[in-house]
């Protein structure tokens, strides 16, 4: 089915199914969607054009190269995705915004035709996002807003490669591309941290193998440190939820839990600046740090890292196989969440 065909059916569907007050949500969601389809310019022609910036044709070149590499080497789907390119105006395609309750973690969930219930909402437009989140936060609810470089569309049509994929570094655009592709490879619906644990697992291996066939010493040792210090962050925010989970789940007053609240989030900027002290930490985080930080901003980082450990597990029994590995999480995807959790925390052998 031809893009335009696949485009036609998910309008149809998604306006079938939804609510008059949520209509301008997906207004703008087809709008975006749309643009980017109808500015796609295929590759091999910007490549061929000699009006094509130098810069640009070297970094299409070598985005190319990582295209082939992901389904040649690492198994990803070999569809058309990553094979157009569109200029975008801004760094950032979407801006996505999570919400919490004022004393929860979990976030709320949206539900859309295919793609199932995910705890976020993608807007094309940053002013759209934040007027959005005005209006939960006038409902007491903790927002974060979040610029996003790419998204999947799960293989329902051929994603481009997009400037702010780009111009990340050679490094970070192989990165997107192999975890944007994994999510085409397997998708779970309504079950989010199960897809982008997945897809970061992915992204990992597949870097490795990148660098070791592509990448040179530096490069290398830059990721491996760069991964280091990711893992850290990711720790000192788990430590976060953890302290926070407990205070949530005690019958202390408001007013003490919102004291409470205040205390862990000074405490894990403390715990931050002492990593860096030790030399652990990344100044690549103060903006993190340095913004305003909620449950949903931690809701957010959790979504993408809470099951990597138990993916990178399975990998390990998998021998590094990642076509047993893929084969495995497909017979995951498709049992109950229960158990697909219960199985994926055990680390069954491939």
């Amino acid at each position: 089915m031809c893009d335009c065909c696949r485009f036609l059916t998910i309008v149809l569907l998604a306006f079938s199914l939804v609510a008059c007050d949520t209509m301008s949500y997906y207004a703008q969601s087809i709008g975006g969607q749309l643009r980017l389809l109808s500015s796609r310019e295929p590759i091999t022609a910007l490549l061929k054009d000699p009006g094509t910036d130098a810069r640009l044709k070297k970094r299409l070149a070598r985005a190319q190269t990582m295209r082939a590499f992901a389904s040649d080497v690492i198994g990803l789907p070999d569809n058309d995705s990553y094979r157009g390119y569109v200029e975008l105006e801004h760094p950032f395609v979407v801006w996505s915004l999570f919400a919490t309750p004022e004393f929860s973690l979990t976030p709320r969930q949206w539900c859309f035709p295919i793609a199932g219930c995910v705890p976020y909402r993608g807007y094309f437009a940053a002013r759209d996002a934040r007027e959005f989140a005005r209006a939960l936060r006038a409902q007491g609810m903790d927002v974060y807003v979040g610029g996003v470089a790419a998204y999947s569309t799960l293989g329902w049509f051929d994603d481009p490669l997009l400037s702010s994929m780009l111009y990340r570094g050679e490094t970070e655009t192989a990165a997107i591309i192999f975890h944007e592709l994994a999510h085409a490879e397997v998708y779970a619906a309504d079950d989010a941290v199960f897809n982008e644990s997945f897809a970061m697992t992915v992204e990992h291996a597949g870097m490795h193998r990148w660098l070791m066939a592509h990448g040179t010493s530096a490069q290398q040792l830059a990721y491996r440190s760069t991964w280091r210090r990711r893992q850290a962050f990711y720790d000192l925010i788990e430590t976060a939820r953890e302290r926070l989970s407990v205070l949530y789940a005690s019958d202390a007053k408001i007013a003490f839990k919102r004291r409470g609240k205040r205390r862990m989030i000074v405490q894990l900027r403390m715990d931050y600046r002492r990593l860096q002290r030790r030399g652990a930490g990344d100044d690549g985080y103060d903006y993190w740090f340095n913004a305003p930080i909620n449950n949903a901003k931690l809701a957010a980082v959790a979504t993408y890292r809470d099951l990597v450990p138990n993916f990178e597990r399975l990998l390990a029994r998998c021998d590094g196989d990642l076509t047993r590995f893929y084969r495995e999480v497909v017979r995951l995807s498709e049992v109950a969440p229960r158990e697909r959790r219960l199985r994926l925390e055990s680390a069954l052998s491939c």
